[in-house]
């Protein structure tokens, strides 16, 4: 976070990552899930260079599902033209020397990626150094996931070339936005999985929120330029594609464009920015977020008829929960915060992922003043939609700061990892999991303080 006026959501070409469809190598990292997905053991023979393991009859099930399923809802994309089988699937193991699959010249081209090629039709992946990895860290859905998305780029293909009329991104829409559409075209699939509506697979929440974690993982570094032709997205806007995709289905993704889609990539703005990731010491931003949360909540409870007077912050010690953060009643309310819990967040995620967890109990303090409940789950979820309907109101004017372009990753990679500025002022919390918080902060950045209060 940046104490300087600027503007919060740049409308940018940007989208979700490209989840290794462009060749692009990534490090996996995250907490561990259970594997939640379940095959029904599918012969992996139909898919080239196969070892017959464990990792290749999850990903051919996988393949064999979207196929299944993308046969039913492409000729509703595509003016009732069939979808057309790829021409082949290919597992490589990258730890061989040895030639690769189409497309590539080695096998070692394929290490720890997955990608769809358009000029052979074809999905590769290499079962040696990512199928393995993604396993271990996020459970078997984040292969799901993963060959979706690929899977995606296909559909884009098949559409673009259908009919004139068909939905889809035309030939020079730029990579980005079409990385998005196929991250929406993922969310799409999972949905169905986690329905129960496909043969072969079977996921629960946490498999979804494991498939997020994945997402999230693959990011573009902080600062990546959104015009950069290799650039694939930051965590807030590859699962707001995904989560748009898992809500509204097909046609939701297929009618992304530029003119009906904003996203929040940015570049760093200057040299001093960069070298700090954009992040303020926690004793800085507290004094920063206190004027501005001000600011806005103070706004919002005069708007809606009600008194405000901004809670006192008070530092040093426990307060009256078990919070990093906890408003403390009385009149006006405080502010308790716990400096050690409140920097783990601070040091561990990024400033604004402790701003976040501030925004959202000065949001309890505002609903207090309105004489709205401030406990009970529905009290949390209010409170951290409000949080995200103040983050997308940072930078316009009156507002003395701005966001960093890594300050909404930060606040997804909270809500990724915890509840805590979900909780009501009894603790309380609803059970939707990570992507439930994710989407509530969503729905505040989106669609402001009315989204969160007209519930």
């Amino acid at each position: 976070m940046r104490t300087r006026a600027g503007t919060v959501l740049v409308a940018a070409v940007c989208a979700v990552l490209a989840l290794l469809a462009s060749g692009c190598a990534a490090t996996v990292d995250g907490q561990p899930f259970a594997s939640r997905t379940v095959t029904a053991g599918i012969d992996p023979g139909f898919v080239h260079g196969t070892d017959g393991g464990g990792d290749d009859r999850l990903a051919a099930a996988v393949l064999h599902d979207l196929e299944t399923w993308w046969g039913g809802q492409f000729p509703k994309l595509a003016n009732g033209a069939r979808f057309t089988p790829l021409k082949g699937y290919f597992s490589v193991d990258s730890s061989r020397d040895g030639p690769g699959p189409p497309c590539t010249g080695s096998a070692s081209d394929v290490e720890g990626n997955a990608f769809y090629c358009p000029r052979a039709d074809i999905i590769a992946y290499d079962r040696a150094a990512l199928l393995p990895v993604l396993r271990q860290k996020f459970g078997d859905s984040a292969v799901v996931v993963v060959l979706a998305h690929e899977f995606g780029h296909s559909v884009q293909q098949r559409l673009q070339s259908s009919s004139p009329t068909s939905a889809g991104l035309d030939s020079g829409a730029p990579t980005i936005l079409s990385e998005g559409q196929a991250d929406c075209y993922a969310g799409t699939f999972l949905r169905s999985v986690r329905d129960g509506a496909l043969p072969d697979l079977r996921t629960d929440d946490q498999g979804i929120d494991g498939a997020m974690s994945a997402l999230i993982t693959f990011r573009d570094p902080v600062g990546t330029d959104a015009a950069d032709d290799r650039a694939h997205g930051n965590a807030f806007d590859r699962v707001s594609s995904f989560q748009d995709g898992y809500d509204g289905g097909p046609p939701a993704c297929a009618g992304m464009t530029l003119q009906n889609r904003s996203f929040t990539q940015q570049s760093f703005a200057s040299l001093s920015d960069a070298q700090s990731g954009g992040n303020l010491p926690l004793p800085d931003l507290l004094k920063a977020m206190g004027t501005d949360l001000d600011r806005y909540f103070g706004g919002l409870v005069r708007q809606r008829g009600g008194q405000w007077t901004a809670p006192a912050i008070r530092e040093g010690g426990r307060g009256c929960g078990s919070d990093a953060v906890d408003l403390c009643p009385g009149n006006p309310p405080t502010l308790a915060v716990d400096d050690r819990a409140l920097a783990r967040v601070h040091d561990g995620i990024g400033d604004y992922a402790s701003g976040t967890v501030i925004a959202s109990r000065y949001a309890l303090a505002a609903m207090t003043a309105l004489r709205l409940p401030t406990t009970g789950p529905q009290a949390g979820t209010t409170a951290l939609c409000l949080a995200g309907a103040y983050t997308g109101d940072v930078g316009k004017p009156g507002s003395d700061f701005s966001l960093s372009p890594g300050d909404l990753d930060e606040a997804v990679g909270l809500l990724e990892s915890d509840d805590s500025a979900a909780r009501s002022t009894d603790g309380a919390t609803t059970a939707g999991g990570s992507y439930g918080r994710i989407e509530d902060f969503r729905r505040g950045v989106t669609g402001g303080a009315g989204s969160c209060l007209a519930r």
